[in-house]
């Protein structure tokens, strides 16, 4: 069986095993282990006459070790590190009737572990969520249709997106999406915005009104392997209707939701419910740890800065790890799965606190209480 398209099951790790023996680094430690991981939580594939046996039936999906993902990615922090190595991450958001998703995504990531987070937004937002928290880098150049003349709207977008590209190539990922709303030349902008990064490599979360973008126009992340996809139940169900042209599958999750990413070129998608799914067309797994029956807005928001951050680190660890073209790692898969566990840790820990009066604000605060208990600072 291969993992990712890449890696043999069977006999991959054995073939990989020569290397521990040449070379004692904890980096090799930890990729043969999250190689493990990985081995342990792919799908086996399944043969079309196979799926025809089966059916409709119900079937397992394997749960990811994701705290020993995050062990494993979560880099270490030390004196010889400097601003900017743990992370730079940038929320494309933010507009009049949204300001508090934006800062729910920003904040998020900063608490989590990175070192810089930024929000690019409206004029209209920019001040609001200045005033939430003074940690945040934030740029008020998006515009809304009705502050721009029509006459005026190419040169404006123009300026709007050659604004963003001074500070694109700085950022180790963006979120777009968290607060975005749906105004059609901010979302334009936005559109414009994804096509750069992905120009650039940079990897996208996409979210909330991002995603409205993207069932709207799906060649925006079509192909782009460094893009996440993290739709709620109705959200997720629009992009079947339109991708696949069907409805939500409850008793094959997996296969569907494989489809679903193979269709759209292998991006990684995350399906959030009781249950988050994971998969990037090649393997499924699944979070299934106990968070919070209390499902106040904003959890998602929490959940998009959560992958972000998570996905730089395990880029960064996966890029440092075994010199070996055998091995094929999605750090898309295990930032998933990474702020997956983490949100919902954090989640049960403020309801535990604040019962029915839980609020995003309370779970954000047990953000790093909970990353401290899996994976210790010192």
């Amino acid at each position: 069986m291969k993992i990712n398209g890449g890696f043999d099951v069977a006999g991959g790790i054995e073939n990989c095993m020569w290397l521990s023996s040449s070379s004692t680094s904890s980096a090799l430690r930890r990729q043969h282990f999250l190689i493990r991981t990985l081995c342990a939580s792919s799908t086996p594939q399944t043969s079309h006459n196979q799926m025809e046996r089966v059916h409709c039936a119900s079937i397992s999906i394997p749960e990811a070790d994701a705290e020993g993902v995050i062990r494993n990615i979560t880099p270490v922090l030390d004196r010889t590190r400097h601003k900017g190595q743990a992370g730079r991450i940038a929320v494309i958001g933010g507009c009049r009737e949204y300001t508090g998703a934006p800062y729910f995504t920003a904040i998020s990531a900063l608490k989590i572990g990175a070192d810089l987070s930024h929000v690019f937004c409206t004029k209209d937002a920019a001040t609001v969520i200045k005033s939430y928290s003074p940690e945040l880098i934030v740029h008020p150049i998006l515009e809304e249709s009705y502050s721009v003349r029509e006459d005026e709207r190419e040169t404006v977008s123009s300026y709007i997106l050659a604004e963003v590209r001074k500070w694109l190539e700085r950022f180790d990922c963006i979120v777009v999406g968290p607060g975005l709303g749906r105004d059609p030349f901010l979302l334009n902008c936005a559109s414009d915005i994804m096509r750069h990064a992905r120009q650039l490599s940079i990897p996208i979360v996409i979210d909330a009104d991002g995603l409205y973008l993207v069932t709207k126009n799906i060649d925006l992340v079509r192909g782009n392997s460094l893009a996440v996809l993290t739709p709620n139940v109705m959200e997720y169900k629009r992009l079947l209707e339109k991708v696949l042209n069907c409805d939500v599958n409850n008793d094959n999750q997996s296969e569907q939701l494989r489809l679903l990413s193979q269709k759209i070129g292998g991006v990684t998608i995350l399906q959030k419910g009781k249950e988050d799914l994971i998969s990037d067309a090649k393997t499924v797994t699944k979070v299934s740890t106990f968070g919070s029956p209390r499902r106040c807005g904003g959890q998602g928001d929490i959940l998009s800065g959560s992958v972000a951050v998570f996905t730089s680190w395990a880029r960064r660890y996966v890029m440092s790890g075994i010199p070996s073209s055998e091995t094929s790692l999605n750090p898309l898969i295990l930032g998933c799965v990474a702020g997956s566990v983490l949100l919902r840790k954090a989640a049960l820990r403020a309801f535990l606190s604040k019962k029915r009066a839980t609020l995003t604000t309370d779970i954000m605060e047990f953000l790093g209480q909970s990353l401290e208990e899996i994976s210790p600072a010192e």
